[in-house]
């Protein structure tokens, strides 16, 4: 019973994040901020319950890319991100970016987190 209760209370933990997004990159500026909260749904991002739903699907959503794998050398495109704030009531501030394989991944793990066009979708 208390690990049922456990997770529970962690899966119902309060999220509360501000995400800022450069479309063209952090130094060409032109950066756009949202907050979005989950469990309730809401803030200023404009698909907040899609990325509520999509980070609720992806376990550890803000792990970094693993250190002992080889990354792809593709190069996704300039667009950076920084998501701040509490998610299930743990700290978060991590840095996104498209530079290689293995950034792409994890941005695209996430990707309704950031609304900003990103190549072809």
């Amino acid at each position: 019973m208390l690990a049922i209760a456990l997770v529970a209370a962690v899966a119902l933990a309060p999220t509360s994040l501000t995400v800022t997004a450069w479309p063209e990159g952090q130094k060409a500026g032109g950066g756009k901020t949202w907050t979005l909260t989950c469990f309730p749904v809401g803030g200023t991002h404009p698909q907040r319950a899609r990325a509520c739903r999509q980070l609720a699907g992806v376990p550890a959503p803000f792990a970094p890319a693993p250190e002992d794998v080889v990354c792809t050398e593709i190069f996704g495109g300039p667009q950076e991100a920084l998501v701040r704030g509490r998610y299930r009531g743990r700290r978060v501030w991590v840095r996104f970016n498209r530079e290689d394989g293995c950034q792409i991944a994890r941005w695209d793990r996430i990707r309704a987190v950031f609304p900003i066009p990103v190549g072809d979708r």
